[in-house]
């Protein structure tokens, strides 16, 4: 239920009709009526006319005396639109009974994989995982709910030279001792000393390059010890998204050796197709359009000369494997901004070899850093990357102290309760409201204030209202009657009947900040409505519209919260 949508289409024919060709009628909000089109102000070169004739004719033949109470021409040739009270209170009153709150399933739906989060076995989490964590959850639950077949791929870094480094560790002190060290997940340090022995040990570092050889090669004693790195890694992993809140289960880990087998047939099929060239000894594929620095055309390796696989490699493979068996048609990589230039390689590549043809399409959902309080990437203190759980567990901390501050009746259980949705809450919502393209600074007493642009401050206004009908021992009745004679009463409702345009948006540029800012303004708008509209002091029908106004914004701050991943609570 889009008005300006609704309003664009009412006008479009009356433009088409002064104008003889179709025209954008260019509406949008206004500060001097409810909407404003400037169409007429674009077609006046053409037709020789005064922006204000236009307007004026235009008018003469626009069909809205349905949907607006005042039409006029205003200024050089704007066309100022006031929607009418009775119009704008059916579409909150259609609101109200509709349990999917105006936002309509996807006419076409899609299969649609989102590759995100892909930490990698035997290294722990950091804060570097955050982001594309996030964001891909939001971008699997929106898509989701629209009515898409969403499938979610935990690209796991399980394969490659490394390994025969960690492997060998195991093996190194004992392999049940190593089992036990892993299992209390101290990944960290494990894969430290790994690295730490491979750098100075010289035997060490020549059986790891054995162990490389036989784990590629099958060998079955070698892959039984890589097993049992991925299973504790991957149970570590799932521990870390069960505090993060996120929908990641042990069903979407597709790690990099899933693809192995695959590597072959890839390669083939790309030298059958004519698209690999030689280049100092590797196998490679020149993606039009690719160049460096210097101009001159940007490999993309798909073999290399010591007869191994790379990255590209792998994501080739995916993509073949993600379009022909499973036939998705939307793939989405919510991985940060640097790797743009890679994956814009392996699209063009991909769509070159025909695995990547229409409908099919392939998005980078790119993303910058998380920065310090100095402006600069955020380290712990003794100067490495901040470990997830750590940041999320004093996320916890830093809430359940302010729940336990401000509101001292909560229990224990209630209190934790508390904490953890409103500290993963706001460590998501910091992230989801700021423009996913740039950097944004981590800044603890911003991301838990109970005012501003927060998830406390949201969470908070769903528990306020929730408590209005908790107090009252009252129910909104969906069906009461809809009356907007106040000025508050006619901003939230503008507010609530614009959610699917947001959500329809949303879906297509998953830039979830626009989500954000739209629940940011509701609950703004729901605050100054109920300081100046009493609720429960008021008479009758007047108190029905209002609870039912009330309810519907309650449930539009919660469909909107879910799809960022965040909780609501009914107390605070």
């Amino acid at each position: 239920m889009d008005l300006e949508q609704l309003l664009t289409d009412r006008l479009a024919p009356a433009f088409a009709t002064v104008a003889g060709t179709p025209v954008d009628p260019v509406v949008r909000r206004s500060p001097r009526a409810d909407f404003q089109s400037d169409g007429a102000l674009a077609l006046a070169r053409q037709l020789g006319r005064t922006p204000r004739t236009i307007a004026t004719e235009v008018l003469q033949h626009a069909d809205l005396a349905d949907l607006c109470s005042v039409v006029e021409v205003s200024g050089p040739g704007f066309l100022n639109l006031t929607v009418a009270d009775d119009a704008l209170a059916g579409m909150v009153s259609a609101l109200a009974t509709d349990p999917r709150l105006g936002v309509a399933m996807a006419a076409t739906p899609e299969t649609v994989v989102v590759d995100y989060s892909a930490p990698n076995v035997a290294k722990e989490m950091h804060v570097g995982h955050l982001r594309s964590t996030v964001i891909g959850d939001a971008a699997a639950r929106l898509l989701e709910w629209l009515g898409h077949r969403v499938l979610r791929a935990n690209h796991l870094g399980d394969w490659g030279t490394p390994f025969g480094m960690l492997i060998e560790h195991l093996v190194d002190p004992g392999e049940v001792k190593a089992a036990q060290e892993l299992s209390m997940g101290d990944l960290d340090s494990f894969y430290k000393a790994a690295r730490a022995k491979f750098d100075t040990d010289e035997a060490f570092r020549e059986r790891s390059r054995r162990r490389v050889v036989a784990l590629q090669g099958g060998d079955e004693a070698t892959l039984r010890l890589w097993r049992l790195l991925v299973e504790q890694s991957e149970r570590y992993f799932l521990t870390v998204y069960g505090l993060l809140d996120v929908t990641l289960t042990e069903r979407d880990f597709h790690g990099e050796s899933s693809y192995n087998d695959l590597l072959g047939p890839v390669v083939e099929e790309l030298d059958r197709l004519g698209l690999l060239r030689e280049s100092e000894g590797a196998a490679c594929v020149f993606p039009p359009g690719s160049v460096g620095r210097d101009g001159a055309p940007l490999p993309l390796i798909v073999r290399k000369s010591d007869g191994g696989y790379g990255y590209p490699a792998t994501d080739l493979a995916a993509v073949r494997h993600r379009t022909g068996t499973l036939g998705a048609t939307r793939l989405l990589y919510v991985v940060g901004l640097p790797q743009r230039q890679h994956f814009e390689m392996v699209y063009a590549a991909a769509a070159q070899a025909g695995w990547l043809a229409p409908p099919a399409r392939a998005e980078h959902v790119g993303f910058g850093s998380i920065l310090g309080s100095d402006g600069r990437m955020l380290r712990s203190r003794a100067g490495g990357s901040v470990k997830l759980v750590g940041l999320l567990e004093e996320a916890i901390t830093r809430a359940t102290a302010l729940a336990r501050e401000r509101n001292p009746e909560l229990g224990e259980a209630e209190a934790a309760e508390v904490g953890r949705s409103v500290g993963i809450g706001a460590v998501k919502y910091a992230d989801l409201s700021s423009d996913r393209h740039r950097d944004y600074v981590l800044d603890w007493e911003r991301m838990l204030a109970l005012d501003g642009n927060t998830a406390p401050y949201l969470q908070y206004a769903y528990s306020r209202i929730r408590s209005i009908f908790r107090r009252a021992g009252l129910t909104a009745r969906p069906d009461a009657g809809i009356s907007l004679t106040e000025p508050a009463e006619r901003a939230l409702a503008f507010e609530l009947v614009g959610f699917g345009k947001v959500v329809g948006e949303v879906a297509e540029n998953l830039e979830f900040h626009h989500l954000a800012g739209y629940l940011y303004r509701l609950g703004a708008t729901f605050s100054t409505f109920y300081e100046r509209c009493p609720v429960l002091r008021a008479d009758g029908p007047v108190r029905e519209s209002r609870l039912v106004l009330c309810d519907l914004t309650a449930r539009v701050l919660r469909q909107g919260l879910y799809v960022l991943g965040i909780r609501t609570l009914e107390r605070m």
